[in-house]
């Protein structure tokens, strides 16, 4: 069974800091892009940022030099290192787990997250 386990999430004032973690579980790890999505209220849910087994990574526009994804594959874990903190970055967010090339992708269940004063 895949499980997507994503905590850190909550309330904090604009201009401060989260980090979100996900432990992934059921899967190899190593093998799949993990990304991090949003959802706002009315919104579509959007990619944030992903990171390849390569590592290679892929920032949304409006996150690129506050945000920072990284993984530890050892841990089965990835991470957003969210600054600078804005309220438009209020939403849900979620892990992501995908193969593409294999029809492979999971979700987790979301961690809020709210920015304001």
């Amino acid at each position: 069974q895949v499980r997507l386990v994503e905590s850190g999430g909550g309330l904090v004032q604009p201009g401060g800091s989260l980090r979100l973690s996900c432990a992934a579980s059921g899967i190899i790890f190593s093998t799949y892009t993990m990304g991090w999505y949003r959802q706002a209220p009315g919104e579509q849910r959007e990619l944030v940022a992903a990171i390849t087994r390569n590592k290679e990574i892929n920032y949304a526009d409006s996150v690129k030099g506050r945000f920072t994804i990284s993984r530890d594959n050892a841990k089965n874990t990835v991470y957003l290192q969210m600054n600078s903190l804005k309220p438009e970055d209020t939403a849900v967010y979620y892990c992501n787990a995908n193969k593409v090339d294999w029809g492979l992708n999971y979700w987790g269940q979301g961690t809020q997250v709210t920015v304001s004063s």
